[in-house]
């Protein structure tokens, strides 16, 4: 097992992954003003441009995390962001999260840089579990975690306040052997 200190690129047919730094600010801070997508990633509040660029300036350095840009082939516009964080070396786990603004939604790419961070993840990095949430009125974001081999292993009742509203949370998880059997499949 390694850490995430290299900080790949990563290429699929649609969506090329590559380190986020500070020069994705205005298309990350686009994606994350849409009303849309504060919604789904349960996002209350805005984070300073400042701030924003400060965080994205120093994520090539971290050894524990890894934050990718995701980058559409056709326009190569950045779309979104997908992480691999809360790093448990000793359980060989993490977390994953992916931010897809509105100029990449509804294509597939979400569902291909899914895919390609998970196999990163998993074969490069050597971790067994990957796990993640997702807000119960975000189906769609379900249904390509579940393309991605992911399984839904329980719910956080009430776990997001938003607009007056309780909101479920999906826990869902792939392990090693899940990802390998998805591959042998295809």
């Amino acid at each position: 097992m390694t850490d995430f200190a290299t900080k790949p690129t990563l290429t699929g047919e649609l969506v090329v992954l590559r380190p986020l730094d500070e020069g994705d600010y205005e298309p990350m801070a686009a994606a994350m003003a849409d009303p849309e997508v504060a919604r789904l990633t349960g996002s209350h509040g805005e984070i300073g441009e400042e701030r924003a660029r400060e965080w994205m300036r120093t994520r090539k350095d971290q050894t524990d995390r890894l934050d990718l840009a995701i980058v559409d082939k056709a326009t190569g516009a950045v779309v979104g962001e997908a992480v691999l964080n809360d790093w448990d070396p000793d359980n060989q786990c993490c977390n994953f999260r992916i931010l897809i603004g509105p100029a990449g939604q509804g294509r597939g790419l979400g569902t291909e840089a899914t895919r390609l961070i998970v196999g990163y993840g998993i074969e490069e990095i050597g971790l067994h579990r990957i796990s993640l949430g997702v807000y119960a009125f975000n189906p769609r974001a379900q249904r390509a975690y579940e393309k991605a081999g992911f399984v839904v292993e329980g719910r956080l009742r009430d776990s997001l306040l938003w607009e007056g509203q309780w909101v479920d949370e999906i826990v869902m998880s792939v392990l090693a052997p899940d990802w390998k059997a998805l591959l042998s499949e295809s």
